[in-house]
């Protein structure tokens, strides 16, 4: 519930400074770059097997927009983690994160548990264009 400090109350608190605060922040969500590539492989897998089961030539340029869209949407995490090259938090290698997991609002999960939940629909987006292509072979 909220409530109204008085201004008396707030600059008993408040420090107040005339130089910069540098805060640091973590922007890798505690993940290793591999994670990040599988879900990549993921997509990219799943939209060359719907251009390759409709090779319609009038799907090149929604292909092609959906290829640069996944890209951007990667390469802005990457330069968004790259952001401040003086920040104490970089990527976690492999084995720092098979040793220390990530932490989520629900509780720590060990390295397994962690990718288990990232790659889990990248694979099923697969698992999902695999079937229609399946389909699409049998009719």
């Amino acid at each position: 519930m909220s409530q109204q400090i008085s201004h008396a109350d707030l600059s008993a608190l408040a420090q107040v400074s005339d130089a910069p605060v540098r805060t640091r922040v973590n922007r890798t969500f505690e993940l290793p770059p591999a994670l990040y590539i599988g879900t990549l492989v993921g997509y990219f897998g799943f939209l060359s097997i719907m251009t390759v089961c409709f090779m319609n030539p009038e799907l090149a340029l929604p292909m092609a927009i959906f290829g640069f869209s996944i890209l951007a949407g990667f390469g802005l995490g990457y330069k968004w983690v790259a952001m401040n090259p003086d920040n104490a938090a970089k990527t976690l290698s492999w084995g720092q994160f098979a040793n220390r997991g990530v932490q989520t609002l629900s509780g720590r999960l060990t390295a397994m548990e962690a990718s288990t939940q990232v790659l889990i629909l990248p694979v099923l987006i697969v698992f999902w264009g695999l079937c229609i292509a399946v389909i699409v072979a049998t009719l």
